[in-house]
């Protein structure tokens, strides 16, 4: 355990945007992007604590380990730090924001075993999934600690719809795969290929359209609604 004291900072209650609304797989990130209220006071540790540390502290005072709402808050409001290419795991684990409940607390999915994980780098921060592992060669990442003051947790706080609307992502996919594969591929062929080549070959046309389309998904897809909080309910803008 290090000798340092832990410097604790408070961080009062506010509002904040989490996620994104980038559907790409290059550029996007976890979505849906939403908003969360937190109602009550919490400190929050300055840098993230040393591993085995938190593990210790976690065991002996009342601490937790913060929600990615929380590290979002204090984040927001220039509260926190780390190390240059360091690395800290958070309280959360699920692999989207559907279903969560927009009140702070950690958005956890029983059958993932993964944590959300924040990276930092060179100024910039990206969040990805830490599996836990029995390699004692990998680097483990530090936790971030918060200590939280009574809070009012309900079943009734404001909650993301449960699963994206998958008819609408159908046809949005529809449309992208005509509008940038098929009709390009049948395009190239009217104005390059022979007349036969589009009869016979039609098939491939159709299909190589569709994957290219498809393939859009790296690169580039619409934006999806930002989730705001609305009296007691979550509504899209």
């Amino acid at each position: 355990m290090t000798n340092d004291p832990i410097i604790w900072i408070d961080v009062s209650p506010g509002k904040v945007l989490v996620g994104s609304n980038n559907r790409s797989i290059l550029f996007g990130g976890l979505g849906p992007r939403h908003e969360v209220s937190i109602d009550y006071n919490f400190k929050i540790s300055e840098m993230p604590i040393d591993y085995y540390e938190a593990e210790y502290l976690l065991e002996k005072i009342d601490v937790q380990v913060a929600s990615e709402s929380e590290w979002e808050l204090a984040f927001s409001r220039d509260l926190i730090s780390a190390a240059d290419s360091s690395s800290e795991v958070l309280a959360d684990n699920a692999d989207n924001y559907w279903g969560k409940i927009c009140d702070g607390r950690p958005h956890v999915d029983p059958s993932k075993k993964s944590k959300i994980q924040k990276n930092w780098q060179n100024g910039d921060i990206k969040s990805t999934a830490f599996f836990p592992s029995k390699n004692s060669k990998d680097p483990i990442p530090k936790i971030r600690l918060v200590k939280r003051e009574k809070q009012n947790w309900s079943e009734k706080s404001p909650r993301i719809p449960s699963k994206f609307e998958n008819f609408r992502m159908l046809k949005e996919e529809i449309v992208i795969c005509i509008l940038f594969g098929i009709l390009p591929s049948f395009t190239w062929a009217f104005f390059n290929a022979s007349k036969s080549y589009i009869y016979d070959g039609w098939l491939n046309l159709l299909f190589g359209g569709i994957l290219f389309g498809f393939s859009t998904i790296l690169l580039w897809r619409p934006r999806q609604p930002t989730w705001y909080l609305h009296k007691e309910d979550m509504i899209p803008k």
